[in-house]
């Protein structure tokens, strides 16, 4: 298959990402933990700006050591902070203990942490701030049923203000005390949805129907007619991406990789998934801003679904070579993309 490079984007902000922003403590083999700046969405931020996506953090970041380590990494990849003082609540912990695969099982300390204190209504007034912006994100432990007040009157309104709005379920059922209403809270979350993605674990948490991942992805699409695309990752299997017209498309990697652990591996396959939907948007249409995205998401055509699919499993890919979260830069990914092409195909609703 020959790819196109769609050029690059302007240094303004398009993608704006509130959740969480953490310290993971990676236990070391001997016993030790190895602190880590970690979190879904904190891991999203940086590995969009490194793919020359500009990008904002709308959360606060803590006072404390870690959040100024925090923020000091956000700004050294390039994301802008949508609060540049530093708040007196504490930076959240999770501790990561990983298996013998290198996949993290996490314990989370979250209570009166910085990167919650935010409102509805604050959020929604630092993106109104930014002419430029065209895609939102959240998910993760942002969807929190506890938090339910701040997210979902937010993602509302970013989708009747006409920006693209995704969506990562990344779900944490094992630290949730009631998860009946976590899983009602990230349903309601994807309600709102142009994008959403998803791994085979998130789908069985929520219980979603079906005989096989790729049934409960469909389902999923299906029961959320305002969504125009999902991915499905399934880990060292692949992904998918399903749009609304029935159309699909699938990668995996040709020959396995030699994974050190799987630490934002999906945070990184999201931001080149998003990264190359932005940039094709732009060639397409260089002066549209807000809903443009999604209008060019909505009539996605095969080819920018493939190629959008490949870089994102590219920069997944180059992520889980490396010890904890680091995401790749594009030129890393479209590299890595042309020098080892993914195992591709599709099929048709």
């Amino acid at each position: 298959m020959t790819f196109t490079v769609p050029p690059a984007l302007p240094p303004t902000v398009q993608a704006a990402v509130a959740g969480e922003a953490l310290i993971d403590l990676i236990r070391r083999p001997e016993g030790s933990y190895l602190p880590c700046l970690g979190g879904a969405l904190y891991n999203l931020c940086r590995a969009l700006a490194r793919q020359g996506v500009g990008t904002q953090y709308l959360n606060p970041l803590s006072r404390d050591r870690f959040g100024r380590e925090l923020a000091a990494q956000l700004v050294a990849d390039g994301v802008h902070l949508a609060h540049t003082d530093p708040v007196q609540q504490v930076t959240s912990l999770a501790v990561v203990n990983l298996d013998a695969h290198g996949h993290p099982d996490y314990a989370f300390y979250r209570d009166g942490v910085a990167d919650r204190a935010v409102t509805a209504q604050g959020l929604a007034e630092t993106c109104a701030a930014l002419p430029s912006l065209q895609l939102i994100c959240t998910g993760a432990l942002a969807l929190d049923a506890r938090d339910t007040a701040i997210y979902l009157p937010w993602l509302a309104a970013q989708r009747a203000a006409g920006r693209c709005v995704v969506v990562d379920a990344n779900l944490r059922p094992s630290v949730m005390p009631d998860l009946a209403a976590y899983r009602t809270t990230v349903h309601a979350a994807l309600a709102h949805a142009h994008i959403i993605k998803a791994s085979d674990e998130d789908l069985e948490h929520l219980a979603v129907p079906g005989t096989d991942a790729l049934a409960r992805a469909r389902h999923l699409l299906a029961a959320n007619p305002q969504a125009h695309l999902l991915a499905l990752t399934l880990g060292a299997d692949g992904a998918w991406l399903l749009h609304r017209s029935g159309a699909a498309c699938f990668a995996q990697e040709p020959q396995p990789l030699e994974v050190i652990d799987t630490v934002g591996a999906g945070d990184s396959f999201l931001a080149g998934l998003l990264a190359h939907l932005l940039r094709q948007a732009h060639a397409q249409t260089p002066a549209t801003a807000g809903g443009g995205v999604a209008s060019f998401v909505e009539a996605l055509p095969a080819q920018a679904c493939t190629e959008a699919l490949a870089h994102a499993l590219a920069s997944a890919s180059l992520c889980v070579q490396e010890q904890g979260c680091v995401p790749p830069c594009w030129e890393d990914a479209a590299g890595w993309a042309l020098r080892r092409p993914a195992v591709t195909g599709g099929l048709s609703g």
